[in-house]
């Protein structure tokens, strides 16, 4: 079995082709994927966060709003810029979110990917320590860990206008268990080791900062089992989780081949990202037998325990919930996934 999910970066965009024309579109049409991936079987579904651009940005209200409106299936991010955010607030936040949720939250958290602008996290307030933003995003994932372990910390009012609990105050609402529910995107192998010393799941997405000239697959495994490694170093008593994102398409209708047909030759890549050498997987698209094929030779997705489908939101709902039953019903069970 695998934990098998849909990850979406909420583009929107007013041309006539797209099925998701402006920022309502995308939020109601997350909602309703979410309501339908979880009516199909899925087991998660996970929502990307850009900042100044024409995608998902603030993923609380409908990280809320999806847990009102599903039962059973996982919410997350992947990932929420913590060069962004406000640590108490966001732990306030997410919060009662996961508690609409009962408890099914899965924040994905990270330094974040290159913004629409420049040192966007400037105007939202945030100035790093000699222009580490790296170091800033870490900063800020650590003092929402320690918030979210619901410890005591602020200094009560001796003449509050309604009664305090004794001793120190946390934020609230509190919701017990999130603090287990973080994960680290991590782009690299040093940083997934960095990620399980924290006692933070691994998430890995479908490019890694570095390049050793070994297939995407073949480095992203050696990449969760240093994170595995560590974490078992670092002596943590439960067990972690791991995540990897894939582009998934199994070709069963004409429409599937007219969209995606194309990619059955796709390849890894290498590129540049913020001045330095990455690697980025390979889109998987093909008869589902070739697909299952294919898919059982990656030994990242066989190294973890929740596959992330990306989906091209903009296609709209029908059509990919229709992605993610194929995936669940022509290709999974093959591979043993169900």
């Amino acid at each position: 079995m695998k934990n098998i999910g849909f990850l979406s970066f909420g583009h929107w965009n007013p041309s006539p082709h797209s099925q998701t024309r402006s920022a309502s579109d995308a939020l109601l049409q997350s909602i309703d994927l979410a309501v339908a991936a979880e009516e199909l079987g899925a087991d998660g579904a996970y929502f990307r966060v850009h900042h100044f651009a024409r995608q998902l940005a603030s993923p609380f209200p409908l990280l809320a709003a999806v847990g009102a409106r599903t039962s059973r299936i996982e919410i997350g991010t992947g990932v929420i810029d913590m060069r962004y955010e406000n640590p108490l607030y966001m732990a306030e936040d997410a919060g009662a979110a996961d508690l609409i949720s009962g408890g099914r939250l899965q924040l994905g958290i990270s330094r974040g990917s290159p913004e629409q602008v420049v040192d966007g996290f400037r105007y939202f307030g945030y100035e790093p320590a000699d222009g580490d933003h790296a170091t800033l995003a870490r900063e800020h994932a650590q003092v929402f860990l320690d918030v979210l372990s619901g410890k005591g910390f602020a200094e009560p009012n001796p003449r509050p206008m309604f009664p305090n609990p004794p001793g120190l105050l946390r934020v609230e609402p509190h919701s017990p268990g999130l603090h287990e529910r973080i994960w680290w995107g991590a782009g690299s192998r040093a940083t997934a080791e960095w990620t399980a010393a924290q006692g933070m799941n691994l998430m890995s997405s479908t490019l890694l900062t570095e390049d050793t000239g070994v297939p995407f697959h073949q480095l992203q495994a050696e990449q969760i089992q240093r994170f595995r490694d560590a974490w078992r170093e670092a002596g943590h008593e439960r067990e972690a989780r791991v995540s990897v994102s894939r582009s998934v398409f199994p070709i069963v209708t004409d429409v599937d081949r007219a969209y995606f047909g194309r990619e059955a030759a796709s390849q890894d890549q290498v590129g540049i990202i913020d001045g330095g050498t990455a690697r980025f997987g390979k889109t998987y698209a093909g008869e589902p037998d070739q697909l299952v094929r294919d898919l059982a030779e990656d030994e990242a997705i066989a190294a973890a325990d929740t596959l992330l489908l990306t989906v091209p939101n903009q296609l709209g709902v029908d059509y990919n919930a229709h992605v993610i039953e194929s995936v669940l019903t022509h290709v999974a069970p093959g591979l043993g996934w169900r």
